[in-house]
Order: C-alpha cells, then structure tokens, then sequence
C-alpha cells in the first residue's frame, strides 16, 4: 500500500511503511467511523468477558521435570508458570497451539 507523502506526514522509524501510511491517512482525518450499535457492543463485550473468565480450578499432578522445564519456559515468556499453562490449554482446545 503506497501512499502520497505530503509535508505534513511523518516517518516513524518504530513503524513499517505500511503501518507509517495507516498513521498519516489516520492523522491526515481520512478514517470515519463506522458507528457500532448497542447491540454489536454488547457481543464484544461478552466475548471479552469470557475470554477473560477464570471460573473453574483444577488440581494436576506434573512430573518434577516437566514442572520446572514450564517454569522455565513461562519466566522466558515473562508470565507466571500456571497463566502459561491455562495460555497453552487455550490455545490447544482452541486449535491455535502450532507445532515448530
């Protein structure tokens, strides 16, 4: 996506051309909104609350080392070793956990 770049739009070293385009066209008042209804809120929001909800406690039995190869996995990722767990049981049932 190629864009004319006027003397008003700006470079951001952070951003890809792409994402630096989207900036300008966003800044330059070029982007409106769409105007969700109530309705359409509501369903995000419901869909963030229980994807959010942690309503249920379990209770496993873990190998000591394959405790501690988590724990060292979850501190590498920067989240606690029982958030990584429930983050990688999501992501199975959810058909998202991708093999390397």
């Amino acid at each position: 996506m190629k864009t004319k770049i006027d003397k008003h739009s700006k470079v951001h070293p952070s951003l890809s051309e792409e994402e630096n385009d989207i900036l300008n066209s966003y800044e330059a008042g070029e982007w409106k909104s769409i105007g969700l209804n109530n309705k359409l809120i509501s369903k995000y929001q419901k869909a963030a609350s229980a994807t959010l909800a942690k309503n249920k406690r379990i209770n496993i039995r873990l190998n000591q080392l394959d405790l501690q190869s988590i724990q060292k996995k979850a501190f590498e990722e920067g989240l606690p070793y029982q958030t990584f767990i429930s983050s990688l049981l999501h992501k199975f049932v959810t058909g998202k956990l991708v093999e390397k």
